[in-house]
């Protein structure tokens, strides 16, 4: 009876990985094809900041869940004590880093407020320094969502964007772009920055992140709660299979 359980457990083992497996090829070949693709998709993702992350997140996950996918059934079929072993651990860490992840957001959920994000602003954004990392950051945020500011363009006033450039009213950032596709050129670049209403975007980015994810926000919770169900699952089959293994 024991030998026959432990058979349901390695065989199970085996398909559930072999699936994670595919799944992880699957994201790493997409994930590569964006990246080298010859017939011009590359140019249009790495125009787009937040196409260009994502290309390398799905890289990132395509190459771990390969990875995890391999060690599962090769330890599995074979009934590898040591494979098996890894393959716990990198779950195990995995597991860890992500209840760290959700236990760090809960502690600091206050640094997520408008407020927050308003005053760290005012302070540091410099608008057309793009060797800064939080400048180039609040630029891609901008140009990606069409927004401007955390609530609106007010908020550069007495800020150190402001300081740095007295006579831009906004940063180019902000200002609306022609909506053909390629095309980066500006509407009324001039205007814009002279802070005419009509040539730049007035909707605060807080906002117009918040709303574009809004859609997404019980999928993903719903998503994390199976996704860590099923590293629970894999741990306990493999800690299972691994003491069955004689």
């Amino acid at each position: 009876m024991e030998g026959d359980c432990l058979s349901c457990i390695k065989y199970l083992m085996f398909v559930f990985n072999f699936f994670i497996f595919l799944g992880g090829s699957f994201l790493l070949g997409v994930g590569i094809w964006v990246l080298v693709d010859p017939t011009g998709f590359r140019e249009i993702v790495a125009a787009n900041p937040l196409l260009f992350t994502g290309a390398y997140v799905i890289l990132a996950m395509g190459s771990m869940l390969f990875l995890l996918g391999f060690l599962g059934c090769c330890g599995a079929i074979r009934e590898n004590k040591c494979l098996l072993l890894f393959f716990f651990m990198l779950i195990l860490i995995i597991f860890l880093a992500e209840l760290a992840a959700a236990i760090l957001a809960f502690i600091f959920r206050e640094h997520l407020t408008r407020e927050y994000f308003t005053k760290e602003l005012k302070r540091h954004y410099q608008g057309y320094n793009n060797t800064d990392v939080f400048t180039s950051t609040w630029n891609a945020i901008m140009t990606t969502f069409d927004c401007c500011g955390v609530n609106s363009p007010e908020d550069f006033d007495e800020s150190l964007f402001r300081r740095i450039n007295p006579n831009d009213m906004v940063p180019e950032a902000c200002c609306q772009r022609n909506s053909r596709p390629r095309d980066m050129d500006y509407i009324s670049r001039e205007e814009c920055l002279m802070g005419s209403m009509l040539f730049r975007n007035n909707k605060g980015c807080y906002s117009a992140v918040v709303d574009y994810f809004e859609t997404y926000i019980y999928l993903a919770g719903a998503l994390a709660i199976v996704v860590l169900t099923i590293e629970l699952f894999a741990m306990v089959f493999a800690m299972c299979l691994f003491r069955g293994i004689q």
